[in-house]
């Protein structure tokens, strides 16, 4: 049954909502990391520095697919906070539509680009090849991805984050018996990763797509609900398009990093990816608090209570702390224990990379989650431009800090890049927030 996200205690009903989307998105990360260690583990040290060649490329997928796909959810969170039932129908037959065309426009685009990416990434030539077919085979699987990310996003806008946790629970597993198979008996090598994980994500989406028809007669759509009202299209993309954009934006940044890491060479790397991998956790964290916010605020702005989404952003920065406060001890205390998890016998070269990052980027967790509970109470309440001025502030740091202090410090100069950049996206979107929320406020109270 739908959560109403517009009733109860704001504290009590994020946290409830939040901790299934934190799980699955632990889970998320629990089956690339599977994908980390067994090709670390059994293919060696240039098979993980070539997996971690292109995963900011596959991450800038990734990005563009969550962000339009979470501004179709918000869509849809407008609509439930209305009580419309031929408004939901509408904005779940736009989001297939408008879903389906994005999946074969971006899978023609990245496979005709892939060597071109490589190029770009000044990528060593000992581990292109099989950097080319980890990216290939995860770009023929661009179609999985969005559809996993649609049908998770439109199931937490009716107010049910427990579905998609189930599922993913059962995909992870299956994800690291398929790499097994791929990588230790079909001798697949790196490809063989990329595949588990595109096949693992496309069986939870189906289950995932059938619970929720049985669940939700609304999902049920008709050949009449794809007879959209005029605007329905262009609202749709109003609010996900530039979502997608800004965070494919922020990723180019990270590009801008991976690449200064690749030319360091494969050890580099080795260390680089590895640390990425481990920090993702608290991005994860934060981005499943971000995703609660966003359906509670999209619910509650549809309902016209202003004074509610209020409380429940405070609700959220409070949660989102104590995590960030928690992992940021977490990971600086175990920093040593990282590397060795995905590589055998790593060199000590290895090992002080993924330390130097690790000790640049962990203690800045706290504005971490400051940026994501604003970026998406903002984006919820219908105003694109501000997360996509801080989305530019965030590109312009993160860059400008890429090669000016890599220049000047080198390595550390590159890690500190992501800190700087989450302060220069906050200085952006925390006057914004309290600019969009006096004007939704005076906006409720004059009707």
């Amino acid at each position: 049954m739908a959560q109403n996200l517009t009733k109860g205690s704001p504290f009590r009903t994020l946290l409830i909502f939040s901790l299934p989307v934190i799980a699955g998105n632990l889970f998320q990360l629990f089956y690339t990391l599977a994908d980390t260690v067994i090709v670390g583990q059994t293919l060696g040290a240039d098979a993980l520095a070539a997996v971690g060649a292109t995963g900011t490329i596959v991450a800038f997928v990734l990005c563009f697919v969550q962000g339009i796909t979470g501004g179709f959810g918000i869509c849809l969170g407008h609509q439930f906070g209305r009580a419309s039932a031929s408004g939901m129908r509408h904005s779940i037959a736009a989001s297939t539509a408008l879903c389906i065309i994005f999946s074969v426009a971006m899978t023609a685009l990245c496979f005709a680009l892939s060597n071109s990416i490589l190029d770009w990434l000044n990528t060593p030539a000992s581990i292109y090849d099989m950097a080319y077919d980890y990216m290939v085979a995860i770009f023929l699987g661009t179609g999985a991805t969005v559809f996993y990310n649609m049908i998770s996003n439109l199931l937490r806008a009716l107010g049910d984050s427990r579905t998609p946790l189930v599922y993913l629970v059962f995909s992870s597993l299956l994800n690291i018996v398929l790499d097994l198979a791929f990588i230790l008996i079909l001798h697949m090598g790196v490809a063989g990763a990329a595949w588990a994980t595109v096949l693992a994500q496309l069986l939870s989406a189906v289950l995932c797509t059938l619970s929720g028809l049985r669940k939700f007669e609304v999902l049920r759509i008709r050949r009449s609900d794809f007879r959209l009202p005029r605007g329905t299209i262009a609202t749709h993309l109003r609010i996900g398009f530039p979502m997608g954009f800004q965070m494919s934006v922020m990723c180019i940044g990270l590009l801008a990093m991976q690449s200064a890491v690749n030319a360091l060479g494969p050890a580099a790397i080795a260390g680089y990816t590895a640390a990425t991998k481990v920090d993702q956790i608290s991005v994860l964290v934060d981005t499943a608090f971000s995703i609660a916010i966003s359906n509670y605020v999209a619910q509650n702005y549809g309902a016209r209570l202003a004074g509610r989404i209020r409380a429940g952003v405070k609700a959220s920065l409070i949660q989102t702390s104590i995590a960030n406060i928690f992992m940021c001890a977490l990971i600086l205390l175990c920093r040593e224990l990282v590397v060795p998890l995905f590589v055998s016998n790593p060199s000590a070269e290895i090992r002080l990379y993924a330390s130097q990052y690790l000790l640049s980027v962990a203690p800045f967790y706290l504005l971490l989650g400051v940026l994501v509970i604003y970026r998406a109470s903002v984006q919820s309440m219908g105003n694109s431009l501000a997360p996509f001025l801080a989305c530019i502030m965030e590109l312009i740091c993160r860059i400008s800090a890429t090669f000016i202090l890599a220049h000047f410090i080198g390595y550390v100069g590159v890690c500190l890049a992501t800190p700087l950049a989450w302060i220069g996206a906050c200085l952006v979107l925390v006057p914004m927030y309290i600019h969009t929320i006096r004007r939704v406020s005076a906006d409720c109270n004059t009707r």
